[in-house]
């Protein structure tokens, strides 16, 4: 903790920013309604995968490379929009009612869990996150990624308890949704929604 600076800010940086809705947290609420707590859960392990990666990259410099290389960081950015929107629209075709996902196919929870892994290593906003606010929390003369890391599972651990309030939430009021009407429209909502982020990020400059 040494080369950690304001320790107490960081931590206070990263519940507003866990708070404020994005595109993980939008995937969350979709399949833990969608299949309950399961599908929730597998959800969020994606999720936080993707985040470990992130800090590695961060901690090591890789990322410093992805956010100085147009080239790279539009192959990632278009990539990122590109799978979201793709989930947008299986969402918005699919006839199916998104209340009836099975909890017990072990196939549909890996399923799920790659496209959280996916849905936030594909997004620039993660890498441009980690990139912009992890320095400003670390001294000058830091020679080690051990701050990096650091902060970086200190924003996973945060990240993580608020995502399994919302998998603990959302997954409460699945069962009312399954009765009523509006269940029909969650597929063609939570697309447009994703097809949005994914326009979304295509407007992000490195």
């Amino acid at each position: 903790m040494d080369y950690i600076t304001n320790y107490l800010g960081f931590i206070g940086a990263v519940i507003i920013l866990s708070l404020t809705p994005g595109s993980d947290t939008i995937f969350i609420l979709t399949k833990s309604i969608a299949g309950g707590y399961r599908q929730g859960f597998a959800s969020v392990a994606g999720i936080v995968c993707g985040l470990f990666v992130h800090t590695a990259l961060a901690a090591f410099g890789l990322s410093v490379i992805l956010m100085t290389s147009s080239l790279l960081f539009n192959i990632v950015k278009i990539a990122g929009a590109a799978y979201l929107i793709y989930l947008g629209i299986m969402a918005i075709k699919s006839k199916s009612n998104i209340m009836v996902l099975s909890e017990k196919s072990l196939s549909s929870l890996k399923k799920t869990f790659r496209q959280g892994f996916f849905t936030n290593i594909l997004n620039p906003k993660v890498a441009l996150f980690f990139l912009a606010l992890l320095p400003q929390f670390v001294k000058s003369d830091a020679l080690t990624p051990v701050p990096f890391l650091i902060l970086g599972f200190t924003f996973i651990v945060i990240g993580t308890i608020w995502s399994l309030f919302l998998v603990a939430a959302s997954s409460y009021i699945s069962t009312a949704l399954r009765i009523s009407k509006f269940s029909t429209y969650l597929n063609k909502i939570s697309g447009i929604i994703f097809i949005a982020l994914g326009l979304n990020i295509l407007r992000i400059k490195n």
